[in-house]
């Protein structure tokens, strides 16, 4: 990868912006707002460590003060080394735990390795592809993040393919137990990946049982994109749910997801397995008890997404309260009560000796 040198922060004193948005202002690095107007994130630099262009977006890495080494996009930041993890991990363990035995799994996107890292600690998986369209980005990522998130590029399950995912699924029929789609937001080249069409090639590739988790932007900022993405998929699978993590770098502190499934009976709340001892002594993040919790949603986003869950499980991990004649609430009144008088019986028994 090239290196354009190393510039000190307090070199910065001028305003100097890039084609994409990229600002940097005495010493700090400020978002591009296209997505999220009237709000940004900002980060002090220490160092510039890399600045280009591939032949889809700007790049930039930095080194942070407060957040290790930064990697940008277009303006955006996709990865800091303080706070990756919660989102490497429940993209890709939200999707992989929901599948009884994932032996084939597909990443598209995901130049940085994050989530090829999180895969690569499933012994049951024997063949990952990866799909990203910009060889810059692992490149660069494998330069400036070989000891956080780019360090499973040589393992041998991997194939890295660098194409247009929507072109590159076209032709797969039945071949992969977990998709898991870590796009950029839905501009420029990562466009193609948020429509009824994507999803319908997915679904074509993925074999019966399968598990398809795409990255599902903010409830904060874009729930009525959010509701569109789940109407969608709707059309597509028999199984739909979102669930979301919080992380301090990316847009209001929290990002969604978008989970399917080929099969109408799975609740992609629940587990379909256990994750071992040795890979959760490798996670930080991600538990089954926030598998389950991370569907949870606010009200005011419930309110918008809850018809579009499939199938609807009310009283396991909303926020809406399940009805008050629903069968689990019968069935607890019933046994209840079967106590209740089984307990009279005994106490009325030992009151006549």
């Amino acid at each position: 990868v090239p290196r354009r040198g190393v510039l000190r922060a307090t070199r910065f004193c001028i305003l100097r912006w890039r084609s994409s948005g990229m600002a940097i202002k005495e010493g700090w690095f400020t978002e591009n707002e296209v997505m999220w107007p009237g709000q940004a994130m900002s980060l002090k630099i220490e160092e510039v460590l890399y600045e280009g262009r591939s032949d889809f977006q700007d790049i930039l890495v930095f080194r942070s003060s407060t957040y290790g080494i930064v990697l940008v996009l277009d303006g955006v930041i996709q990865v800091t080394e303080r706070d990756e993890f919660a989102y490497q991990e429940m993209i890709t363990h939200l999707p992989m735990h929901s599948h009884p035995n994932p032996t084939s799994v597909l990443i598209v996107g995901g130049g940085d390795g994050g989530v090829l890292r999180e895969v690569c600690k499933h012994e049951c998986v024997q063949t990952i592809t990866m799909c990203e369209i910009d060889p810059l980005v692992c490149d660069v990522s494998k330069n400036f993040l070989g000891k956080s998130t780019a360090t499973a590029f040589d393992d041998p399950r991997v194939t890295l393919v660098h194409a247009d995912a929507a072109e590159y699924v076209k032709d797969k029929k039945d071949a992969y137990d977990v998709i898991i789609v870590d796009s950029c937001d839905p501009v420029g080249a990562a466009e193609s990946l948020f429509t009824s069409s994507f999803y319908s090639c997915l679904r074509q590739s993925m074999r019966p049982g399968a598990i398809m988790c795409n990255q599902g932007e903010c409830v904060w900022l874009h729930l009525p994109l959010i509701t569109d993405c789940l109407q969608a998929c709707q059309k597509v699978f028999p199984s739909v749910d979102y669930a979301y993590t919080t992380i301090p770098t990316y847009p209001s502190g929290q990002i969604g997801f978008l989970l399917c499934s080929a099969s109408p009976d799975t609740v992609l709340r629940r587990l379909a397995r256990e994750p071992t001892p040795a890979l959760l002594s490798q996670l930080k993040y991600y538990s089954p008890a926030v598998h389950a919790a991370s569907f949870v949603m606010p009200r005011f986003a419930e309110d918008a997404i809850s018809a579009h869950r499939k199938p609807r499980v009310r009283q396991l991990c909303t926020s809406t309260p399940p009805p008050f004649l629903s069968r689990s609430a019968v069935a607890c009144a019933t046994l209840g009560l079967a106590a209740g008088a089984i307990a009279a019986t005994i106490l009325s028994r030992h009151a006549g000796k």
